[in-house]
């Protein structure tokens, strides 16, 4: 099967996927991401990541890339097309292209692309599993 991703309103084939040289996310790392887990075709905690990155663009003031529930229909579609049951979704949202400049650009337009990889999720049942926790100061 075809592996595809989404770029700025357009599936394409996963090798031919690109943005333009002066993104800021290339430029600048100017931009956020979230990884969602899949698991039998479900987005575990779709809301709680939507929610996150709608922090991280507020906090960085990128505007979203289109509507919330627009959204989650592309990443439905993406993986419908990418035949994804158990895996992985990767969203990455920059503050778009512009000529490279330190300042943020005014009428820059947020870049969106979104790519899937299968992959075998470790299974935490009933019991869950141990972690600990440390400080993360980025």
């Amino acid at each position: 099967m075809a592996r595809d991703a989404y770029v700025n309103g357009r599936f394409v084939p996963h090798a031919q996927a690109a943005v333009h040289v002066e993104d800021r996310g290339f430029q600048f790392a100017d931009g956020v991401y979230e990884v969602v887990c899949i698991r039998r075709g479900a987005l575990i905690d779709e809301d709680g990541h939507l929610d996150r990155l709608g922090r991280s663009l507020q906090e960085l003031r990128i505007a979203w890339p289109c509507e919330r529930r627009v959204l989650r229909l592309l990443m439905r579609r993406l993986l419908e097309r990418n035949g994804v049951r158990d895996g992985l979704i990767y969203l990455q949202v920059t503050r778009g292209a512009a000529p490279r400049d330190f300042r943020f650009p005014a009428a820059a337009r947020p870049t969106l692309v979104m790519t899937t990889r299968r992959a075998a999720l470790a299974p935490h049942g009933r019991t869950g599993v141990r972690v600990i926790t440390i400080p993360d100061i980025r």
